[in-house]
């Protein structure tokens, strides 16, 4: 052996169990751990500060790889480079090429199924690929996401724009997610080419487009009418909207209700942070009226729901529609009710606007206001909640508007 290195033979390599390192010569190390895992580095000085590299383990890299590993890296070190920088510059190359080969429609669906546990059902999942399946993919799907630009992005975009401005506008925004999410990979470089800020000079705002439609709503004059006829409906769907017409609830909020959910002593609905679109849990105080609807309701075995389904299951998002349009009402939507209740709250009542706001369980838009608000306002809500139910079973030809005055 020349010139101290080579130092190990094979035999001696498999023999040795101590934990620790055994030096082969010429910077080239065997490195037992205290659980016997066996590896090979390197170590150098360069620039005054020294280095250590790992070559791999014993299993992968023989003794003879090692030497020769080594003495490319030696010879790096002689001409003053830094055999570590050098091969994370080509580690960083090879993805770069890979990533070459990466489609815009492999990164897409990689993308729904990261966000897919965070997404509150699956049918939001099923929206992303649909979107992108009809609009996206025919133009940039098999295209390598490194290569998408402003125009390839455009080409989509501008077809569906005016006439579609609603369905553009989000498929956007998806395109953006995938994109980013591409970069943070290392699949793509550069700026986002979907970015609004980007596209502005070249698309007209959504809103000088199309008008944002809002979702059709009841007159609040109109709203106690209605309710009687809706009780004479029978079903648990026919219960569900009216008990969230009552509550001013959402409609998955109102579907997926349990019976643990209900506090009849306290009058309190406890809405899972799960089922709320801020992802916080709500509490909803009950009227007399919403009260009396639960406790009508009939308990049926095997299920906790409070409102199931034929099966026993949740009742599906169109079964509240439904309801409506067997009642010839489908010139509005459920979710019109919660806008019903802000606006009888708005005009018929002196509640603040932020005791308003956090019955619908919105967030505040004022950061500052929002800072200090940090209580839930159960009690002030209870009154309002209370004077909506007396307003709801009310006939409008006897209603009582509530004086502005009154309410507190």
């Amino acid at each position: 052996m020349a010139g101290g290195i080579n130092k190990l033979s094979a035999v001696a390599v498999q023999k040795a169990k101590e934990p620790g390192y055994y030096g082969d010569g010429g910077g080239l190390w065997l490195q037992i751990s205290k659980l016997g895992g066996k590896s090979w580095v390197f170590r150098f000085t360069l620039h005054g500060k020294a280095r250590e590299m790992g070559l791999g383990p014993l299993r992968t890299i023989s003794l003879a790889e090692a030497r020769a590993k080594a003495l490319q890296y030696r010879k790096a070190v002689a001409d003053g480079r830094d055999p570590i920088e050098e091969r994370r510059a080509e580690q960083a190359r090879s993805k770069l090429e890979t990533a070459k080969t990466k489609t815009f429609a492999e990164c897409a669906k990689a993308y729904i199924e990261a966000h897919r546990a965070g997404w509150k059902n699956e049918k939001h999942a099923k929206q992303w690929t649909a979107t992108l399946e009809t609009y996206a993919f025919p133009d940039l799907g098999l295209l390598p996401v490194a290569a998408i630009d402003t125009g390839l992005v455009l080409k989509v975009l501008e077809p569906i724009w005016y006439e579609k401005t609603e369905t553009a506008s989000r498929l956007r925004s998806r395109i953006e997610s995938v994109l980013s999410w591409a970069t943070v990979r290392g699949y793509r470089q550069g700026d986002n080419p979907a970015r609004w800020n980007g596209l502005k000079t070249q698309l007209p705002a959504r809103n000088k487009v199309q008008a944002v439609k809002h979702h059709a709503a009841m007159p609040y004059q109109e709203i106690a009418a209605f309710m009687v006829e809706l009780q004479g409906r029978n079903g648990f769907s026919a219960r569900a909207l009216e008990f969230s017409i009552l509550t001013a609830s959402r409609s998955g909020e109102v579907r997926g209700a349990t019976r643990q959910e209900i506090d009849l002593q306290a009058r309190i609905w406890t809405i899972p942070d799960s089922r709320m679109k801020a992802s916080k849990e709500h509490r909803v105080p009950l009227s007399e009226h919403a009260v009396k609807l639960l406790e009508a309701l009939p308990r049926i075995e095997g299920s906790d729901y409070l409102f199931p389904s034929i099966r026993n299951g949740k009742l599906s998002d169109m079964a509240l529609t439904k309801v409506l349009r067997d009642m010839g009402r489908g010139d509005i939507t459920q979710h019109g009710f919660r806008s019903s209740f802000r606006d009888w709250a708005g005009e018929q009542t002196a509640y603040p606007r932020e005791v308003i706001e956090h019955a619908l369980a919105h967030k505040l838009k004022d950061k500052a206001e929002a800072a200090y608000q940090r209580g839930d306002m159960l009690a002030k809500r209870a009154r309002l909640m209370a004077d909506w139910g007396k307003y709801c079973g009310t006939e409008r030809s006897k209603a009582e508007v509530i004086p502005i005055r009154s309410a507190s």
